[in-house]
């Protein structure tokens, strides 16, 4: 169970007997935890600023934790949990807050993987995201926005940090489509509609079919996972609408190849071509831990925007030189992961040795950590 300076002290509150989930949802908040881990033949455990942490009490037994999640679920979500399907959803606690649940199956016992979303959508500043891209990125009319990065790396937080954004700056309407519902949001200048997959309707593929019939400015969509769901993406795109959605990549260059890869080889040129008139921003994103307890986790962005030149190389299939356009389109809002990292340490937001330890490109990054900058052509340049 770790050493015990890993654990937590004992939760008077709830008896060893207790199905409840509620004091132990209200112990994350105390400990401000980002995440709940609940396994059978293991007591409760914590990630507190990136580390685990587990609760001083006994092991939990896998009746326990069917006991809990059963307070919360539907009929239907009950019935998938039975038949041993994975079940993602939303739950609020009042006083308390929201929280995103996942419950799985592993060696024949339920486990249940908890994360505590904010309540209150936080602005650009406040995430330490690149504000003047974000800005540009919630001023788009039209086209495709893809944020990316793998689990746990903050998509869903910016997704909304955006969303919001521009529900206090343009009368439009928002059309989201998720799984689960995550944020919710209040009307501002703009509308917004949320959908939630399992409840509000069958699945992506199906909102997306009537989508455009219910005259959304702006559609959101959770994740995009599959070709249907993409190919509707652009579609909507090409009709004037602005789309935001995830793809679970770490790269902008694996976002795209992860977005040709959902199709057959004979259709990459046309996916291609629709990419090159449609994509208007692929923002990739990492977490690092944070110097404070303010900022426990700080996300690092590698930021596309579309250019001519990025359009060009999009059409020819050089996905590996936008690496090099990326580097060097600062001055258009662009941002590369190491341009990140080094600002973050700059603002002393995290420690250049936990920077070093996430970038690709360590050597590069020690050399602008102590102020020298190469060109393409291995020069040095300004930094």
């Amino acid at each position: 169970m770790g050493d015990p300076s890993d654990q937590l002290p004992p939760l008077p509150e709830a008896p060893a007997d207790a199905p409840q989930l509620g004091p132990l949802l209200r112990l994350m908040g105390k400990h401000a935890a980002s995440d709940l881990h609940l396994k059978a033949g293991n007591p409760p455990i914590f990630r507190i600023s990136g580390k685990i942490r587990y609760l001083e009490t006994e092991p939990l037994n896998g009746a326990r934790i069917e006991a809990m999640l059963g307070e919360l679920l539907t009929p239907d979500q009950a019935e998938a949990v039975q038949f041993g399907r994975d079940l993602d959803f939303a739950y609020s606690l009042s006083g308390v807050g929201r929280f995103r649940i996942n419950a799985f199956r592993q060696r024949g016992s339920l486990s249940l993987a908890i994360r505590r979303v904010n309540t209150e959508i936080p602005t650009f500043a406040a995430l330490n995201l690149h504000v003047g891209a974000m800005e540009h990125i919630a001023r788009l009319r039209q086209g495709l926005v893809v944020v990316a990065g793998v689990t746990g790396s903050g998509k869903s937080t910016t997704i909304a940090s955006l969303v919001q954004h521009i529900n206090g700056q343009r009368r439009c309407h928002i059309l989201t489509i998720e799984d689960p519902i995550e944020y919710l949001y209040r009307d501002a200048k703009a509308f917004v509609n949320q959908r939630e997959v399992g409840i509000d309707v069958d699945s992506f593929a199906a909102a997306l079919k009537s989508v455009v019939r219910q005259d959304p400015d702006i559609i959101v969509i959770g994740e995009m996972r599959d070709p249907e769901t993409f190919e509707t993406a652009l579609t909507a795109a090409e009709t004037g609408h602005l789309v935001l959605g995830t793809v679970h990549a770490s790269t902008v260059a694996q976002t795209i190849g992860r977005i040709t890869d959902m199709f057959p080889s004979d259709r990459e040129n046309q996916v291609r071509s629709a990419l090159r008139f449609n994509l208007k921003a692929i923002v990739c994103q990492r977490m690092v831990r944070g110097t404070s307890k303010e900022h426990p986790l700080v996300p690092v962005q590698e930021i596309l925007l579309s250019t001519p030149t990025v359009q060009k190389l999009l059409a020819g299939g050089e996905d590996k030189k936008l690496e090099q356009v990326i580097r060097g389109g600062s001055e258009e809002g662009m941002q590369d992961f190491n341009r990140g990292l080094l600002n973050l340490v700059r603002d002393g937001l995290i420690d250049e040795a936990d920077a070093l330890a996430i970038s690709d490109q360590p050597e590069q990054l020690q050399m602008n950590l102590k102020g020298i900058f190469l060109g393409d052509d291995k020069r040095i340049v300004g930094g």
